[in-house]
C-alpha cells in the first residue's frame, strides 16, 4: 500500500459520519451557540428551552448505522509490467493530444470542449448543483420578513380599522443536525457534479482524437490501395499486352483483372469510413455534420504520440480519474444523507419573533405605544408516524451502501481499463515492428517479382502473390500504426487525462471534503 492511499480508497467521511456523539453533548454546544447571539429579551427563554431539549433527548435513542465495509482489496503499488522507477516524473496529461503534435486535432479538441453539447449540459448540471448548495446553506441562518396590513371590521353599527406594519424572524435551531447534514449532502454533489463535468470532458476529448485518428488511417489506407491499383492496373496492361503476343493465356489476364478489381473495391469503403468520422467530427464540435469534409479532405498523416510516457502511479492515477471522484463525493453525499434522515426523526426546535406598529388609525403608527413585540419559542416532534421516518432512514442507509458498492467497482473498472491499455499498446507495438519487417521483404519480393515477369523469368501467378503481400502488409501497417495511436489515447483517457481537478495542487483527495462547523 502507498502512503494516503487509504485515505482516499476508503473514504473517512463515509465512517465519520456514523460516528455517534452523544445527544446531550450535541445539546451542550448548541446552547453555548446561541447563547451569546440572542438578544436580551430572548435570554428568558434558555432555561425553560434547554430543559425542554434535555427531556427530548433523553427520550430519543439513535439507531446505529451499519457499519460500513472496506474497500475490500488492495491497490497495487506499480501496474503490470512497469517499475516504480517510471513514475518518479509523472508526465502531465492535462492537454495530453499536444503530444501528437497535431494542431488540427488540437484545434478540434479544444473547439469540442467548448461547443459540444454534452459539455453544456454538464456545466449546466453543475451550475444546478451549486444553486441546491447555496439554497441548502440558508437554512443554517434566520428568516426575517416584512408584512404589512390593514383590516376593517364591522360589529352591530361600530365600525373599525386596524392598521399594522412589523417584521416576522424565525430561526429553527439545527440542535441534530439535519440542516448541516442537508448542506453537506449538497456540497458532496455539487462536487460529484464537477467531477462529472470533468469525466464528460475527459471522454469528449478522447473521441475526438479516435475519430480523428480513424480518418487519417482511412485516408491513409486509401492512398496505399490507390498506388497498388496503379501498379495492378499496369500489370494487367503488360498481361494484355503478352496476350495478344500469345505469350500468356487468358486465365492470367483474367486473374490480372481480379486482383485490380479487388483492390479498387476497398476505396468505396474507406471513403464511406472517411465521411463518416467526419460526420462525427462535426458532430461532436456542435457542427452540422457535412460541416468538415472540406477541410478534412485533405490528407494528413497519423498523428502519433511523441516523447516516453511517465505513468503514474496507481493510487495517484485513481486520484486523478474524475469518475473515481465522482464517486466518492456520491459516497459523502448518500452518508449526509443518512445523517439527515437520522436526525429528521429527532424533534425539532425554532425560535420566533414580531416587532411591529400596530394602530387603529395610521397617524396613530408613529405612537409610541403603539409597538407590538412577541416571542415564540416551539418544539415539534413526530410521534405517531406510521413508521415513515424509520423507513426513510433505512432507504438512505441502503442508498449509501449502493454508492460505497458503485465506488469500488469504479475504482476496479478504472484500474482494469488502465492495465488493458498497457497490454493493448504494448501488443500493437511489437505487432507494427513486425509488420515493418515484412512489408520490407514483400515491398522487394514484389518490385523483383514484376521485373522478372517482364523479363519472362517468372510466371504471373508469383507476380500476383507477391502484389497481395505487399498490399496486405502495407494496410496492416497502416492500420496497426493508427492502433498504436488509439492505444495511446485510451491509455492517458484511463490515466485520467483531460480535465484539471479544481483541487490539482493537493497530494490526495481529501478524506473528508465537506467543511465541518463547531456545532456538528
Amino acid at each position: 500500500m502507498l502512503p494516503g492511499q487509504n485515505a482516499m480508497l476508503q473514504p473517512d467521511v463515509v465512517l465519520d459520519n456514523y460516528e455517534k456523539h452523544s445527544y446531550m453533548s450535541m445539546l451542550h454546544k448548541h446552547y453555548r451557540s446561541f447563547s451569546h447571539i440572542s438578544p436580551p429579551h430572548f435570554r428568558w427563554l434558555k432555561p425553560p428551552l434547554t430543559g425542554l431539549l434535555a427531556l427530548m433527548v433523553c427520550a430519543c435513542a439513535s439507531v446505529p448505522a451499519p457499519p460500513v465495509s472496506p474497500l475490500g482489496f488492495d491497490v497495487p503499488a506499480n501496474w503490470a509490467g512497469t517499475d516504480s522507477s517510471s513514475a518518479a516524473a509523472q508526465t502531465s496529461l492535462v492537454d495530453w493530444w499536444l503530444r501528437f503534435n497535431d494542431p488540427q486535432l488540437s484545434m478540434l479538441i479544444r473547439h469540442a470542449l467548448v461547443a459540444n453539447t454534452s459539455i453544456k449540459g454538464a456545466q449546466a448540471a453543475l451550475q444546478q448543483a451549486r444553486a441546491l448548495r447555496e439554497a441548502a446553506g440558508a437554512s443554517l441562518w434566520p428568516t426575517l420578513g416584512s408584512s404589512a396590513s390593514v383590516q376593517r371590521s364591522r360589529n352591530g353599527d361600530t365600525t373599525g380599522n386596524n392598521f399594522r406594519v412589523g417584521l416576522d424572524a424565525s430561526w429553527e435551531l439545527d440542535v441534530f443536525g439535519a440542516n448541516r447534514s442537508a448542506v453537506d449532502a449538497s456540497e458532496a454533489a455539487a462536487r460529484a457534479s464537477a467531477a462529472n463535468l470533468g469525466d464528460v470532458q475527459v471522454s469528449i476529448a478522447a473521441e475526438v482524437a479516435l475519430d480523428y485518428i480513424a480518418l487519417r488511417s482511412a485516408q491513409e489506407r486509401m492512398a496505399i490501395a490507390q498506388a497498388n491499383l496503379t501498379n495492378q492496373q499496369e500489370t494487367l496492361q503488360l498481361t494484355q499486352w503478352r496476350l495478344q503476343a500469345g505469350l500468356v493465356t487468358t486465365l492470367e489476364a483474367e486473374q490480372a483483372r481480379a486482383s485490380a478489381e479487388q483492390t479498387a473495391a476497398q476505396i468505396p469503403s474507406l471513403q464511406t469510413t472517411i465521411s463518416q468520422t467526419s460526420h462525427a467530427l462535426s458532430v461532436l464540435t456542435s457542427q452540422p455534420p457535412a460541416a468538415l469534409l472540406v477541410g478534412l479532405a485533405v490528407v494528413g498523416p497519423i498523428p502519433e504520440a511523441f516523447g516516453d510516457l511517465a505513468m503514474a502511479f496507481p493510487a495517484d492515477t485513481l486520484r486523478q480519474r474524475s469518475d473515481v471522484r465522482a464517486a466518492e463525493f456520491q459516497v459523502s453525499a448518500a452518508s449526509a444523507r443518512a445523517s439527515q434522515a437520522d436526525a429528521q426523526r429527532l424533534p425539532s426546535f425554532k425560535l420566533g419573533g414580531s416587532l411591529g406598529l400596530s394602530a387603529i388609525t395610521l397617524g396613530a403608527l408613529t405612537n409610541g405605544t403603539s409597538v407590538a413585540a412577541a416571542v415564540l419559542a416551539s418544539m415539534s416532534w413526530p410521534v405517531l408516524d406510521g413508521g415513515a421516518a424509520q423507513a426513510q432512514l433505512r432507504a438512505q442507509q441502503a442508498a449509501l451502501a449502493q454508492a460505497h458498492a458503485t465506488y469500488q467497482a469504479t475504482v476496479l473498472t478504472a484500474l482494469t481499463e488502465v492495465e488493458d491499455a498497457l497490454v493493448a499498446l504494448r501488443g500493437d507495438q511489437m505487432r507494427l515492428s513486425r509488420l515493418q519487417n515484412a512489408f520490407t521483404s514483400a515491398d522487394i519480393a514484389a518490385n523483383l517479382a514484376s521485373q522478372r515477369y517482364s523479363s519472362g523469368l517468372v510466371d504471373f501467378q508469383t507476380v500476383l502473390e507477391t502484389q497481395r503481400t505487399r498490399l496486405g502488409t502495407q494496410d496492416s501497417v497502416a492500420s496497426v500504426r493508427a492502433a498504436v495511436s488509439a492505444d495511446h489515447v485510451r491509455l492517458y483517457k484511463a490515466l485520467g487525462g483531460g480535465w484539471l481537478p479544481a483541487d490539482a495542487n493537493a497530494t490526495a483527495i481529501p478524506a473528508s471534503p465537506l467543511p465541518r462547523t463547531p456545532n456538528s
